[in-house]
């Protein structure tokens, strides 16, 4: 797991919080991370595939992930929301990065943004969605454990 992936997640969490928040067009947040700087040590591909393929592909993430929250998408904490989606989202199309990566992954993100505990629900959200999404890979395990 790379570091620079890990900066890019981290400032796709934030540009995404802003978009939500702001309902700021994406090139122009884009602009803005660019022209501070923010993205230094970021995987600055990464983070433009996350931060622009989360809101192109937004109603199939909200669809997996409406499937497993306690209430509606759009009512879940702006971080937090940020954080599942950008999860759920590499889940559902960066299927050579391990399903258990992209969990930690959230955990942290979430450890490090949102609220007090926020890393225990998110945890739970991603382990469901990972049981749907990446059912083969898990099942590949399980049955690799077995051998």
């Amino acid at each position: 797991m790379s570091l620079a992936k890990t900066n890019a997640r981290k400032c796709a969490v934030q540009a995404l919080y802003q978009w939500q928040m702001t309902g700021e067009t994406l090139s122009r947040i884009e602009m803005n991370f660019l022209e501070e700087e923010l993205l230094k040590g970021a995987r600055k591909s990464y983070f433009s595939e996350l931060f622009f393929g989360v809101p192109k592909q937004l109603n199939a993430i909200d669809e997996v992930l409406s499937e497993f929250v306690d209430r509606p998408v759009e009512k879940i904490d702006p971080v937090e929301r940020a954080v599942l989606r950008i999860s759920t989202y590499e889940l559902i199309n960066r299927l050579e990065t391990p399903y258990k990566v992209i969990i930690n992954e959230g955990v942290n993100l979430a450890k490090c943004f949102g609220a007090d505990g926020s890393h225990k629900y998110i945890n739970g959200v991603l382990d469901k969605v990972s049981q749907k999404e990446r059912a083969v890979e898990i099942k590949a395990k399980l049955q690799n454990k077995k051998a």
